[in-house]
């Protein structure tokens, strides 16, 4: 069977649905077995899944207020097509009937013809109802795309609304959530001196690529239109890295100088450790999973690069094998803790769709990992806590118990609404000498 771009948007659906599978990894995984797909359609298919991701609590509850029985009684499949034309329908410049025929061709394919009617009748009420509803906008000269950001403010959760509004105000909160433009790809060049050169050859190598400059960190190549990072030429030379502009933003605030000793104390798969040790500084790792540490190792080679020692740390017990004597303590020492996930919404809309663990119990290991890690700061040295969150309970919160002996210097927020950025937070202090 040859699947056309809603074909795969609507598996993507259903595998972050049904199986918690992460959004992006069963994208590339779909897409890369749809070879007859197009660029253009390629485009589509991911619009269609992290479009209908931010919004599909409100587009359940759309559909089944036009049923006589919830749909999530339907097979996944169907109800993965009615998704997909229900994203279309009221968000996208696509004529209704397209798709409400495809859709009604996938759920009949997946369901038999009963439900194909069904889906019909339902799909062809939301398209008359939006219809109406444009039209009536229309005619009192309001925004009729002012229905995307209700739809994605009501999708959200109201415990997260209400923890958005706390630490970055109503507007604030507004803004974060009607961010949904897909993320572009960072890329990372290891000296500021080589970005625009970088940026010149990737051009030719990609000339339809859209390329510019980051606004936070002078390392950043900010990408739209790319294809597979991992197959450019500077990619296979050493001379990029795949890193978040603000993952890179907050490495860059340890200040790290050659020669200084660093810990990177949650480190994960090395993007930061790498910055830091191409500043020149000698960089342990820690994680709590080894097999992370593996992953860092193996990136930092791909770059020339090796980390001073890695310690398969969890914070919340101890400090490990991690030196603590006053001799062995760390000019600067970074923990990029774990977190929700918030700030990361446009990346990874599924988040809001899952069990969530409490913000008081995150906010207890948050205190933990910061305690323990802040630990091993040298007198004199610097202390640098961030998150991929914008809460305050996971931010300011954590920080308020962090030892006296260490003096805030500054903090901020990075938001998608103005840094163009992933959210985060990231607060420096200094150890009294």
């Amino acid at each position: 069977m040859t699947l056309s771009a809603r074909d795969v948007a609507a598996r993507v659906l259903v595998r972050v649905a049904r199986d918690e599978s992460f959004a992006a990894a069963a994208l590339e995984a779909e897409l890369s077995r749809a070879v007859q797909l197009d660029a253009r359609d390629r485009a589509l298919a991911t619009e269609l899944v992290y479009g209908t991701l931010r919004v599909l609590p409100w587009i359940e509850a759309q559909l089944d207020a036009r049923a006589k029985k919830p749909t999530s009684g339907l097979p996944w499949e169907a109800r993965g097509a009615l998704w997909v034309a229900m994203q279309q329908i009221h968000f996208m410049r696509v004529p209704a009937f397209a798709a409400v025929d495809e859709a009604v061709t996938a759920v009949r394919r997946a369901a038999g013809p009963r439900v194909a009617g069904f889906a019909n009748a339902l799909l062809r009420r939301a398209a008359d109802d939006e219809r109406r509803r444009v039209d009536a906008a229309h005619a009192k000269d309001e925004d009729p795309n002012a229905l995307r950001a209700r739809a994605v403010r009501e999708s959200c959760p109201k415990d997260v609304r209400e923890a958005l509004a706390r630490a970055i105000g109503e507007e604030g909160a507004t803004k974060f959530l009607e961010e949904t433009e897909a993320p572009a790809i960072g890329l990372r060049v290891r000296r500021e001196a080589d970005r625009a050169s970088v940026m010149k050859r990737i051009a030719e190598e990609r000339p339809n690529a859209d390329l510019h400059e980051g606004r936070v960190s002078p390392l950043c190549i900010v990408a739209r239109g790319l294809g597979k990072p991992h197959t450019l030429e500077a990619f296979r030379r050493g001379e990029i890295a795949i890193q978040e502009e603000g993952s890179q933003a907050i490495a860059l605030a340890v200040e790290a100088r050659a020669g200084e000793r660093v810990l990177d104390a949650c480190a994960g798969r090395g993007n930061k450790t790498a910055l830091l040790a191409d500043r020149g500084a000698r960089v342990d790792a820690c994680d709590r999973d080894p097999r992370k540490l593996d992953a860092l190792r193996e990136e930092l080679a791909r770059l020339g690069l090796a980390p001073h020692a890695t310690f398969a740390v969890d914070w919340t017990v101890g400090s490990g094998d991690v030196p603590s004597a006053d001799a062995d303590a760390y000019d600067a020492v970074l923990v990029d803790a774990p977190c929700s996930g918030v700030g990361t919404l446009r990346r990874r809309p599924e988040l809001l769709l899952r069990a969530r663990t409490p913000l008081a119990e995150r906010t207890k290991t948050q205190r933990a990992i910061a305690l323990a890690a802040s630990k091993h700061v040298a007198r004199g040295g610097r202390f640098v806590y961030a998150v991929c969150s914008v809460l305050r309970e996971e931010a300011e919160d954590v920080l308020a118990s962090l030892d006296a002996s260490l003096e805030p210097t500054s903090s901020t927020r990075l938001l998608p609404y103005i840094h163009g950025t992933d959210g985060y937070f990231v607060a420096t202090f200094r150890k009294r000498a």
